[in-house]
């Protein structure tokens, strides 16, 4: 399967490198190696070295170690795999879903790495050390948007960068971290009714001596009456695509060792999206690709 996805991957990434070449390297032969080095979960260093390949598949001009580490920093090495993710989100046929769900997943290294990117932060199991993916997921395999931020980055400050560039419109589902007016206000000018069950903290049951957004007034109507009770319970989805991300080989395994510095951790997620998203396709839907 590994190779069938890295193949897959290679074609797209040739397909939509349209840039005229200036280097000696492709940005497709960089991806070309990186995705080689996800796909089988091993750092770059082992994707350049040419006893790593099958034969068959050994790129014509394996960029070394070094050229691979400069250039997967570059914009358009980052532009390149933005392409390749909005071209499968094409294909999955994304835009036709109106419910989704917002939440972030932890993801934490060693309390003593060095890696200055990395900060302290709460998650589910307490106090951590490391960085968080927040996604935006419904039915389709690959999140509608998504980000990365340090742990102690507040899952309030990223929503409002994510929600911006939802597709459509609809419904954003979302856990009470999300409870904020300016949330269910921004949701609104994007053409989404965030539902998000209201704190518990707050008044007891009432809502304060302060204005709120209608938004959020109809979030709580909402969750009063059974449509918006078995509307929510859809938000279970996002912990299935989550799950569904780490646990196939290939997948969002826990961040490795060579896996630090926020550039290098981003475009890891970045391409372990690109591999669920391409893994998706290839069992469920090959004939998109043959006319892709």
């Amino acid at each position: 399967m590994e190779r069938e996805l890295w193949k897959s991957l290679y074609w797209l990434a040739k397909t939509l490198d349209k840039r005229r070449r200036t280097w000696r390297y492709a940005v497709s032969d960089i991806l070309a190696a990186y995705f080689w080095a996800v796909v089988h979960d091993r750092p770059t260093s082992w994707a350049a070295v040419s006893e790593h390949w099958p034969k068959e598949l050994q790129p014509a001009m394996l960029p070394p170690q070094c050229t691979l580490s400069r250039r997967l920093r570059r914009p358009q090495t980052v532009e390149l795999m933005v392409a390749v993710e909005q071209h499968l989100l094409a294909l999955v046929v994304v835009s036709r879903y109106w419910v989704w769900s917002i939440d972030g997943k932890a993801l934490p290294v060693s309390p003593v790495s060095k890696d200055p990117d990395a900060a302290l932060g709460y998650a589910s199991r307490g106090w951590m050390k490391g960085y968080k993916f927040h996604a935006v997921w419904g039915a389709p395999p690959m999140p509608a948007a998504w980000g990365l931020s340090p742990l102690n980055t507040s899952e309030k400050t990223i929503a409002q960068e994510l929600i911006c560039s939802l597709p459509g419109e609809g419904y954003l589902l979302a856990d009470s971290s999300y409870d904020a007016n300016r949330l269910y206000d921004l949701a609104a000018q994007a053409g989404y009714q965030l539902v998000v069950p209201k704190l518990p903290s707050r008044g007891r049951g009432g809502l304060g001596h302060r204005p709120h957004s209608p938004f959020r007034l109809r979030s709580i109507e909402l969750l009063k009456k059974p449509f918006g009770r078995q509307l929510f319970r859809q938000r279970r989805i996002i912990e299935c695509r989550f799950g569904t991300l780490t646990s196939f080989g290939g997948g969002l395994a826990p961040l490795p060792a060579w896996v630090r510095r926020f550039h290098r951790v981003r475009n890891w997620i970045h391409a372990k999206i690109l591999i669920v998203g391409m893994r998706w396709l290839l069992r469920n839907a090959p004939e998109k690709l043959s006319t892709a």
